[in-house]
């Protein structure tokens, strides 16, 4: 039977109304949509569906179902909740996952980056410290015997990382996590997930692990503290040679204001040698709770919610720019508002590329702005617990260069400059 193409306001298995698609990868689509039920019940729920193309395949479909099993052992509230999966009348499968009604970290590092702005490091350590909580639950998995059965994510990227408008952080998409109980083939030579945030060993041919998974995490955070990718490239080939190089620039140099403890944290996860690394999840998430003991300007929940709501205004207002120069007139979904940041057109990776030699002597970013950071009353649930110092002194952010943004890729269309003048600061102390 041939699969009827989803459109908004179709139904899946009598409860599950198509609403908007939200995104598209490689192997799916996410709606958001709305579960009805008994009563007047509803809710907002996200909704996978594999693509058409894929959904006659064996091997994809898999992987799919391998995705709602093994989603559906892990209960954390840092992790995405798998809440149903099943097929439609036409045997095409569904995953239902929880609703985040925020944005994901790439985003939020958007939000700033393309501001030129530096994104400021306290609500970087909140974001890590929620990740890194969902990340150690998936790898401490135990079976109903109390058996370890850790679940390797495999594809710990920013994108990944979900940003709620209530300041909760999950991680999400398990779509290529392994679990220890069963094994994924796959085919030979071919690394699953997303090259630049793959560990060295991988590249090597090595199995995907915790510590793969721990070095995953601390590229996303260096390149959230850096506005820079930390292994540029265009192509497979040239970024795992930019790997295997292993030219990666001073984070201190890049961000002088970040405390030397942070930067400790990051810099341990992303060691080349597996041995040398930092060993998992829960270790980087003890040596990151350490490191913020003490400091001032501590982001809680309530803070990263305000902070998550005006990432979202900024990137409203930026999009709606883009779609008026670019006047797009092809299906939105396809025609692209989905620009990437460029951090390799930075001035700081223009001197770094015309002295291959060495990052060494690479001149740390000057401020522009200075951006105030003030501690909020603590939330009732606070992502850190350690609180500041009473009368603290204010921390400024550095701004970092100018940023180059360019949409996608696409056929006869200009490549577009852009930037937001509004203010991108934490919000400040509620008086």
């Amino acid at each position: 039977m041939t699969r009827k193409r989803d459109a908004p306001h179709r139904v899946l298995a009598g409860k599950y109304e198509l609403l908007r698609q939200v995104g598209k990868g490689g192997m799916a689509t996410v709606w958001r949509a709305r579960q009805r039920g008994a009563a007047g019940f509803s809710r907002v729920v996200a909704v996978k569906r594999m693509l058409i193309d894929l959904a006659s395949d064996p091997a994809s479909a898999e992987l799919f179902i391998e995705e709602a099993r093994v989603g559906s052992q892990l209960a954390h509230p840092n992790i995405v909740e798998v809440l149903d999966f099943g097929q439609d009348e036409e045997g095409g499968y569904y995953l239902v996952l929880d609703w985040v009604d925020g944005i994901d970290l790439l985003d939020y590092m958007r939000s700033f980056h393309q501001a030129k702005r530096h994104m400021p490091w306290q609500a970087v350590a909140a974001v890590a410290t929620q990740a890194l909580h969902g990340l150690a639950a998936a790898h401490e998995r135990v079976d109903d015997d109390g058996a370890p059965r850790p679940v390797v994510h495999r594809d710990v990227t920013p994108s990944n990382v979900m940003i709620g408008r209530n300041g909760v952080v999950k991680l999400a998409d398990f779509g290529l996590a392994r679990a220890a109980d069963r094994l994924t083939r796959t085919l030979p030579n071919i690394i699953k997930g997303k090259l630049a945030y793959t560990a060295p060993e991988l590249t090597r041919g090595g199995r995907a692990s915790v510590s793969s998974d721990v070095f995953a995490m601390g590229v996303t955070l260096w390149e959230a503290l850096a506005g820079r990718r930390m292994f540029a490239g265009t192509t497979p080939q040239e970024i795992i040679s930019n790997i295997a190089a292993w030219r990666i620039p001073s984070l201190k140099l890049l961000r002088p204001d970040l405390p030397s403890a942070v930067v400790t944290v990051v810099e341990g996860a992303i060691v080349k040698d597996p041995v040398a690394r930092t060993p998992s999840a829960r270790a980087m998430l003890d040596a990151l709770t350490r490191a913020l003991r003490g400091l001032a300007d501590e982001v809680d929940a309530t803070r990263l919610s305000a902070s998550v709501i005006a990432a979202k205004a900024r990137l409203e207002q930026m999009d709606a720019s883009l779609e008026r120069e670019l006047s797009i007139d092809d299906d939105p979904l396809s025609a692209s508002v989905e620009i990437s940041v460029d951090f390799e057109n930075s001035p700081s990776a223009r001197r770094a590329s015309a002295r291959p030699g060495s990052f060494a002597d690479e001149a740390p970013t000057v401020p522009r702005v200075a951006v105030r950071v003030e501690e909020l009353p603590p939330a009732a649930t606070p992502t850190l617990k350690s609180p500041a110092a009473k009368g603290a002194p204010r921390v400024e952010e550095r701004a970092p260069p100018p940023v180059a943004v360019e949409r996608a890729p696409a056929t006869k269309r200009p490549i577009v400059k852009s930037s937001l003048a509004s203010s991108t600061r934490l919000p400040d102390k509620k008086k």
